[in-house]
């Protein structure tokens, strides 16, 4: 992916300008329906930017049919790999774990990695969140994207399982201190998983990450961390080396340059 030239203060479009450049007469197409059986459906009428918190950032808003999306961009030009993260229930876009979504946005553009932080339409609503992730996955396609991994904590983490279940550009999920519900659909997911779960924690008890392990295909990971609770904060440091090394092994460049 490209990086857009700068623009004026107001918002800049981005869709009529694919992969930050190329034509792009049409936005991308919509994400599949998450019941083929319910009216669970959303389409991107359009997309706009302007600059976002961090060095480099740009705060995108999808307007789409079930509502506006904001998202925080942080773009790798001339790559093609992706991390999507998404927040618990409570909504949020820093990430457990000492802000490690803002920290590892940062760090993996060294990996070749570009990120994007999800601010869901409606916390909560698992069905609506899951629509959120997959308009996400479509935003990132649009714009040249080839492959991501989804990584999601507590009810982020079964929003994160189920969209890689249903999103095409997923080729790997991180489930952190995750929720059961929603995982029920594990055993189809057929990608790489890997499942962080603390110890300690006395919101999701471990036992959660341990029936999803156990349930989940090959290939899947299990990372017990001890003296952690549910916020992982008591283990930043490990969770943040361990999401940028397999984020970077799966959709970026392996080794820092």
């Amino acid at each position: 992916m490209t990086t857009p030239p700068p623009g004026p203060p107001e918002d800049d479009p981005i869709f009529g300008d694919r992969g930050f450049g190329s034509p792009f007469s049409d936005p991308p197409p919509p994400p599949p329906p998450l019941d083929p059986n319910a009216d669970l459906e959303l389409s991107i009428r359009r997309a706009s930017a302007r600059p976002g918190t961090q060095p480099g950032e740009m705060l995108v808003e999808l307007d789409t049919t079930r509502g506006a999306i904001e998202m925080y961009l942080q773009p790798r030009e001339g790559k093609t790999g992706c991390v999507i993260f998404m927040g618990g229930a409570g909504g949020g876009v820093e990430g457990p774990a000492d802000k490690v979504y803002v920290r590892l946005s940062q760090s993996l553009l060294d990996r070749g990695v570009t990120s994007l932080r999800v601010v869901y339409r409606k916390p909560g609503e698992f069905e609506e969140c899951v629509l959120d992730a997959l308009a996400a996955c479509s935003f990132l396609k649009g714009l040249g994207a080839q492959s991501a991994v989804m990584v999601g904590h507590s009810f982020g983490g079964a929003v994160a399982i189920k969209a890689g279940e249903l999103g095409g550009l997923v080729t790997s999920v991180v489930a952190m201190s995750s929720q059961r519900y929603g995982t029920q659909d594990v055993d189809k997911l057929n990608r790489p998983l890997l499942l962080i779960h603390g110890a300690n924690d006395d919101v999701l008890d471990r036992a959660a990450s341990d029936d999803i392990h156990s349930r989940a295909k090959e290939p899947k990971h299990l990372v017990i961390l001890e003296g952690a609770g549910h916020g992982l904060n008591e283990a930043a440091d490990d969770v943040f080396s361990i999401l940028e090394n397999f984020i970077a092994t799966q959709v970026g460049d392996a080794s820092s340059t």
